[in-house]
């Protein structure tokens, strides 16, 4: 008779049997995220760095923020885990602009603002420049309303744009 890998004695003189295997954890989101990347398979950049901008573009900032966390969970603490952290960070102002939370979504925008003025000008085609001028602007109105959720209204919706047109940057991918 084979034993299983691990045999636990006790004092008692009895022998515990554990098996060696592991469940794979599979979130509730990830059929959620896969659908919202599905259109983004086969191009350049990442499936889900694009399903980022499509979400945040379509304000589904809680979906923008829940896209981009597997590849910033992938790389954060690589070379580009702050400029997906800084993205995440936006989007999720944006979630307390919907909520009508002006502080959380300020506070949120300082840290997105902090983390991706650490990256040059374009990055993964991203104009940084712009972005930085989006979180400003949105900074600045955030702190004349006393309306959060009706700044999405009253004004254009925040869009991103990256320049799929320039060719990613495989070295930092």
């Amino acid at each position: 008779m084979t034993k299983p890998p691990f045999v636990i004695k006790t004092a008692f003189g009895f022998r515990l049997w554990a098996l060696n295997f592991r469940l794979t954890h599979v979130s509730k989101k990830s059929g959620h995220i896969a659908a919202r990347i599905e259109a983004f398979r086969g191009r350049e950049r990442n499936a889900h760095y694009l399903g980022y901008f499509d979400c945040f573009n379509r304000q589904l900032f809680y979906e923008a923020h829940d896209v981009l966390e597997e590849l910033w969970l992938a790389d954060r603490h690589g070379p580009d885990g702050d400029f997906y952290k800084g993205l995440i960070q936006l989007a999720g102002g944006f979630v307390h602009v919907q909520k009508n939370r002006r502080g959380p979504a300020q506070a949120l925008l300082n840290l997105a603002r902090r983390n991706l003025e650490k990256y040059p000008a374009q990055h993964h085609g991203l104009d940084r420049e712009r972005v930085l001028g989006l979180i400003s602007e949105w900074w600045q109105l955030l702190e004349k309303s006393g309306n959060a959720r009706a700044l999405l209204t009253a004004y254009p919706n925040p869009t991103l744009e990256p320049d799929c047109d320039q060719p990613p940057d495989v070295s930092r991918q």
